[in-house]
Parts: structure tokens; C-alpha cells; sequence
């Protein structure tokens, strides 16, 4: 089943947004405290919502002027 192309944004944002905080959490969270016992938790139950409350709007918000701005500046 797919959604229809309208949600191409939300979805793509959701998607993005997820990934990226996700993947930079851990790293942050592994540059910061090393392999101390609590890693895992601390990642998964701090960082990782705290980034993606920030990502998320991020993506629905910024995303979207960036793409406008680099379509100006890139001929295609």
C-alpha cells in the first residue's frame, strides 16, 4: 500500500529526520561517555527523543527554504 504523493513531504521528513537523529544521537552519546555501562539507555531513552523533537520540525520547516535556496543558487 502506498500513501498518496501529497504526504511525499511529511513523509520524507519523518523518514529523514528519524534516520539523521537517530544515527547522530548514538554518536554524540558514544563521543560523550565512551562505552559507559548506561550508553545504550541514556542514547535511546535521552538523546535520541530530545534530537528528534528537534529534527522533526526541522525537517517540516527548514528542509523546505533550504531546497528553495539551493534551487536558486544550482542550475538544473
Amino acid at each position: 500500500m502506498k500513501l498518496p504523493a501529497r504526504y511525499y513531504n511529511l513523509v520524507f521528513a519523518f523518514a529523514m529526520s528519524l534516520t539523521m537523529s537517530f544515527l547522530m544521537s548514538a554518536v554524540i552519546t558514544w563521543i560523550n561517555l565512551g562505552w559507559a555501562p548506561d550508553l545504550f539507555s541514556r542514547w535511546l531513552l535521552q538523546a535520541f527523543p530530545s534530537a528528534w523533537a528537534v529534527a522533526l520540525p526541522v525537517s517540516l520547516f527548514v528542509v523546505p527554504a533550504i531546497r528553495r535556496l539551493v534551487g536558486r543558487m544550482v542550475h538544473h
